[in-house]
């Protein structure tokens, strides 16, 4: 038969949005995964509300679960400040529900709109021309393509044989550890993040009446903690009362599940005949919920530059596009990553955090801001300026006297981080 026009390994909330997109638009697509749909994957399964926006240009919206959350609110607990957020009329509101739903409601939009979809079908290698990828190895043979797309998660398989090299590392900060509640009585359509002492937490009610609550403690604890999971999750959540108090008592469905070998990465995201979208190219910490977002903001940008290069008809074009596409996605993902770095550091918050998660909790519109800043209206920079931050540095060296000398070395320490990231901004990707 003749090659597909593109093949995408991996089928889950990059893969199948970017098949339906580029099959409407006439496009011969060819999706690969290995699992049989409905099929559960890890993931802290929020979507912030742009990200619900695409979904529901996809259609994908009416074939979530009528159950599925949508999330209205926030609250934000570091330590002893609170910050209690609810959208504005008018807004869109976020989404929650598992993956085991949510990948499957994506899978059967991008059937619908032309896609062919094969699961259970494991890629084995890329084929090339030279130094062109020109399709996939499959256990059931080859499926050639025009253009190879890597959507096959942190671990890709795609990255690895394509040689894509990672930048800009990070180191895990946190274990993750999810438990899922029957029986809640609170479903108040709320996401809970919190960081109290040196315990995280990350929670949310979501599809099939349950509620997800995350517990993350320091990676260098995890050892202690998986030696007796419940125990130590038990005694985590009793961290938070709030939490702990919304679920006691309540069965947890399904066995806890746990994320301990990660990192976070920029990876090179396109060459000759292939590219990475959404986890296979870039990943973050998990803790502010960003990554099914992402993937989805990163394949609304995408679909349009591939349509536009086999419009050309000329391979130097959708190279070059592609190219372009790497650029943005590294700039707009850029403030993001290291928030999300910062904010799942382990340990316990420090005094310049708190104080300025204080003085944003006082502010008129800070919370509303703060909600805006994680749909991605608003870099992280424009909620964190330089002047609010010297202004709580100071307020942080009077808040504890005591603690001045180890208060003034944490600010040190962070302005000369800033000062490296300036440095590293993107632009040009650092070479091999």
């Amino acid at each position: 038969m003749d090659p597909y026009d593109v093949v995408i390994v991996g089928a889950r909330c990059a893969g199948s949005p970017l098949a339906t997109m580029l099959a409407r638009q006439g496009l011969a697509v060819c999706v690969l995964d290995q699992a049989r749909f409905p099929s559960d994957t890890l993931s802290t399964h929020v979507v912030q509300p742009h990200g619900v926006e695409l979904l529901d240009r996809l259609g994908a919206l009416d074939r979530m679960p009528d159950d599925a959350v949508s999330i209205e609110s926030l609250t934000l607990v570091m330590d002893d400040v609170r910050i209690e957020e609810t959208q504005l009329p008018g807004q869109r509101p976020g989404l929650s529900a598992r993956r085991v739903t949510m990948d499957a409601a994506l899978v059967d939009v991008a059937r619908a709109a032309g896609a062919e979809v094969r699961t259970a079908t494991r890629a084995t290698g890329l084929l090339r021309q030279g130094d062109r990828v020109v399709g996939v190895e499959t256990d059931g043979g080859a499926v050639c393509g025009r253009l190879v797309i890597g959507a096959d998660g942190r671990r890709s398989s795609v990255a690895d044989w394509a040689g894509s090299r990672e930048y800009h590392v990070t180191p895990g900060g946190r274990m993750l550890a999810l438990g899922y509640f029957e029986g809640v009585a609170d479903l108040e359509p709320r996401l809970r993040i919190g960081q109290i002492g040196d315990w995280a937490f990350l929670a949310a009610p979501t599809d099939g009446g349950l509620y997800m609550s995350g517990v993350l403690c320091d990676l260098a604890a995890a050892p202690a903690f998986l030696a007796d999971r419940a125990a130590s999750y038990e005694r985590g959540l009793r961290a938070w009362p709030e939490l702990a108090a919304l679920v006691d008592g309540r069965r947890m469905v399904g066995p806890l599940r746990v994320q301990t070998d990660w990192h976070g990465f920029f990876r090179e995201a396109a060459g000759p005949g292939w590219v990475l979208v959404g986890d296979a190219g870039h990943f973050k910490d998990f803790t502010p919920g960003q990554g099914i977002s992402d993937a989805l903001r990163q394949v609304d940008r995408l679909a349009p530059a591939i349509v536009e290069g086999f419009a050309s008809d000329r391979e130097a074009t959708l190279d070059a596009l592609l190219q372009r596409w790497w650029t943005w996605r590294d700039e707009d993902a850029w403030e993001m990553y290291w928030f999300a770095s910062d904010m799942g550091a382990p340990g316990p918050p420090t005094p310049l955090v708190t104080r300025v998660l204080r003085d944003i909790s006082k502010r008129p519109g800070g919370g509303q801001d703060l909600l805006r800043m994680l749909d991605h209206e608003i870099p992280p920079s424009a909620l964190f300026t330089r002047p609010r931050l010297a202004l709580a540095a100071v307020r942080a060296l009077a808040d504890r006297p005591r603690q001045a000398r180890a208060t003034a070395r944490e600010i040190g320490a962070s302005v000369r981080e800033q000062v490296r990231r300036d440095r590293l901004r993107p632009g040009v990707v650092p070479a091999r």
